[in-house]
């Protein structure tokens, strides 16, 4: 499992590892059931606290990404494909507000923005 962390970010580390975790679950590269580093082993790997690997897989846990057994270890929950999607759609809104916030500081209309999205998006949209 890669997790990159950035030290000049502004985003907390705790922050990051969980953002990271949560995209490897959701894209598949962590499966159901699969055993998640230690929270010493993923702290020495990342030349981090314990403390702050300790806080990332609360935070997963409490959203349900993953699951603790005591004296096993953490390991990746069933997806909950509602779930899932639901993380999806609200990392796409956050973009799509920045995005917005962008257009209207520059001048940029909504229907120039909505063509935009139509030609990124790749696909004649009105022929669904």
């Amino acid at each position: 499992m890669d997790i990159i962390l950035s030290t000049t970010s502004s985003t907390p580390i705790y922050e990051q590892i969980v953002t990271q975790i949560k995209k490897h679950i959701i894209n598949g590269q962590l499966k159901e059931g699969e055993a998640l580093p230690s929270m010493r082993t993923l702290a020495k790997e990342l030349r981090i606290s314990v403390i702050t690997t300790k806080r990332a897989y609360e935070e997963l846990e409490n959203a349900g990404f993953i699951v603790t057994i005591m004296g096993k270890g953490s390991f990746v929950a069933t997806k909950n494909l509602q779930l899932i999607r639901e993380e999806q759609l609200k990392e796409i809104e956050y973009h799509i507000q920045q995005a917005v916030a962008l257009a209207q500081s520059n001048g940029i209309s909504f229907d120039e923005l909505s063509e935009l999205l139509k030609m990124m998006y790749g696909e004649d949209i009105y022929e669904k």
